[in-house]
């Protein structure tokens, strides 16, 4: 089974669902001495199929897949309706209507069916904790299950599940807060204190993530004691990633200054450039996953095919300013040179 000691270089490059994560992201990094990553997110379970085959084309190194944890809704129907009223003018803008709420597990049984027939090297979870069961099945598959936490008692729950080795989450991370809670604000506490805390608690293996962009910040978690530093934001300029044109023009575009914590987009917190669709409609926007998702779905597409970076999510961590354009296995070099 695979080990995170095993790794020539302790990088993982974040799964980012959405289209930064490609099998040709995945495997440049895995290739680079680091553990690549494939994003299920969004897909079908036939698509994961095809990108997970696509991978082993181009590697023959070890990489991970990461699912979603069904969660419960947390939205009603009144809710939903209010913001779609106010999300009205921007789809009017844009010639297209709101998005139709409805259930979605994300295919969680049949992605799970082609990790247990394809084993990946590693498979990552995010917004909770499969169960023993799950953990155990993928276990005799030898493949290694990671969670991401982002609280001791995150923690707690995954390691009484079996959990072999966490993912500690800290709040600078671009994208969605990895919490288990749909709807409790997410912790607070900075990556160093999450770090310590879960370090005390447990001697099992822990990947450090959250705003990890340069070299020295890399470095740092591993001489606390990290198996490996993951990285999401570091690699979104990467030539590899599916990040959009909007998006990336966005991350290198002077009139963004800053990054925020918004609901606005997803129902979910999550962090991304502070843009106008944020300053309009986060003092309105529900907690409520999938289904705030799904309503802005059509907005995002129509923006981004627009070239319209005020109109969609750039995800990307609080110091997204310290990342660079190139080839993956140079994006890995360069997080690499401070490592001891």
């Amino acid at each position: 089974m695979f080990d995170f000691r095993a790794l020539r270089v302790p990088i993982v490059q974040a799964p980012m669902a959405g289209g930064p994560s490609t099998p040709e992201l995945a495997a440049a990094v895995s290739n680079a001495g680091a553990l690549g990553f494939l994003a299920a997110g969004y897909r079908s379970a036939d698509a994961l199929d095809e990108q997970i085959h696509r991978t082993r084309l181009i590697t023959g190194e070890a990489f991970g897949v990461n699912l979603f944890v069904p969660q419960p809704s947390v939205a009603t129907a009144e809710t939903l309706a209010a913001y779609a009223a106010e999300l009205a003018p921007d789809a009017a803008g844009h010639s297209v209507e709101t998005g139709v709420p409805h259930p979605d597990d994300d295919a969680w049984a049949e992605k799970l069916d082609v990790l247990l027939a394809l084993r990946p090297a590693v498979a990552s979870f995010t917004f909770g904790s499969p169960d023993a069961e799950t953990i155990g099945r993928l276990g005799d598959a030898e493949v290694l299950v990671t969670v991401t936490v982002t609280s001791l008692a995150e923690a707690q729950i995954a390691l009484s599940n079996g959990a072999p080795v966490l993912v500690l989450q800290g709040p600078l991370a671009g994208g969605h807060r990895g919490t288990f809670d749909p709807a409790a604000d997410p912790p607070s506490d900075d990556l160093d204190t999450l770090f310590g805390s879960i370090h005390h608690y447990t001697d099992a293996p822990l990947v450090a993530a959250g705003g990890l962009t340069t070299p020295a910040a890399i470095a740092h978690v591993l001489a606390r004691g990290a198996v490996a530093a993951q990285a999401g934001t570091a690699f979104l300029l990467a030539r590899e990633a599916g990040t959009t044109a909007v998006q990336r023009a966005a991350l290198v575009d002077e009139q963004f200054t800053d990054t925020a914590v918004t609901r606005a987009f997803s129902g979910r917190p999550a962090r991304g450039l502070l843009n106008d669709f944020m300053r309009r409609h986060d003092p309105a926007a529900p907690l409520g996953y999938p289904e705030v998702n799904q309503l802005t779905m059509p907005l995002r597409a129509a923006a981004t095919a627009a070239g319209d970076p005020h109109g969609t999510n750039v995800w990307a961590g609080a110091d997204y300013r310290s990342i660079r354009s190139g080839s993956a296995a140079e994006i890995v070099r360069h997080l690499a040179k401070e490592i001891v």
